[in-house]
């Protein structure tokens, strides 16, 4: 039975829609990723955040292709932090592309072999997938010379028109990127639009604004306080790594409830890091 809870969690079949006129979501069973650039456009300079998991690159590299052109790389890869699932497939991707790696200061320990990640809390409350977390790989990995720090003024390299923001709590150097022109926001997994413990909303994708996967998040208070920084940004449209795009009136609400209610809606009632 885990098994195969596994093979459908890591299943490696992509679904892609195009949330705005320049960023495609790239919807894998367990977790998001993005394209950011025009698609179909002479010399796109596009970017990559965030790259799945380790047997995700096929796809990924067949949808750059089918969007952007053969001969079209992006100009970097961002991450919005390390954990296995949103860097299953940096090596392979940054090695074929021969392109830069940006996260934040504080994840490079994670990025560079020096550090690995606490492991998962399977005793956060309810929820498969939850349960099953101890099975996560929480090690680091080594991306060596490929990866740098983002710089310190909040600019992202090659990205003009956005920001970094440091949303720490999931992970120490966890980023949300923004852009101001148009509030949209990309949270990585600063919230979530989905039940990310539970398996049934993870397959069903009910919408549901969120804290961060509580089975890896070891700073509540953090993590409460990143979620404070999203909301006085008020974007228009969230997009998560964890969940759909909640966009408007909804996302306001939402986010402003989570805000004000994130002890009791978020943190769980026990757990190893809870306390």
């Amino acid at each position: 039975m885990t098994n195969k809870l596994l093979e459908v969690l890591t299943d490696a079949t992509v679904k892609v829609q195009q949330v705005t006129h320049d960023i495609q979501l790239l919807k894998f069973t367990i977790v998001n990723l993005y394209m950011i650039g025009e698609p179909k456009e002479k010399d796109s300079k596009w970017i990559l955040v965030d790259t799945g998991l380790s047997h995700s690159s096929k796809a990924i590299l067949e949808e750059a292709e089918r969007l952007y052109g053969k001969s079209c790389p992006p100009q970097a890869i961002i991450l919005t932090h390390g954990h296995f699932d949103h860097v299953g497939s940096v090596i392979e991707l940054s090695d074929h592309w021969n392109v830069p790696v940006y996260t934040h200061q504080l994840e490079l320990p994670y990025l560079t072999g020096k550090k690995d990640y606490p492991p998962a809390d399977p005793t956060v409350g309810e929820g498969l997938i939850a349960e099953m977390s101890f099975l996560f790989p929480n090690n680091g990995i080594d991306l060596g010379h490929r990866v740098q720090a983002l710089p310190d003024n909040g600019i992202i390299p090659s990205m003009p028109e956005w920001q970094w923001i440091h949303t720490p709590g999931h992970t120490p150097g966890h980023i949300s990127l923004f852009r101001k022109s148009d509030g949209i926001l990309i949270a990585g997994d600063a919230i979530t639009t989905v039940k990310q413990e539970s398996l049934l909303s993870v397959l069903t994708q009910k919408q549901d604004l969120n804290g961060p996967p509580a089975y890896f998040t070891t700073e509540w208070n953090d993590a409460e306080n990143s979620v404070k920084i999203l909301r006085q940004l008020k974007p228009t449209l969230a997009i998560t790594s964890h969940g759909a795009p909640m966009k408007g009136e909804e996302l306001k609400v939402a986010l402003e409830n989570l805000s004000i209610n994130f002890r009791d809606e978020a943190v769980p009632e026990h757990g190893r890091y809870v306390d």
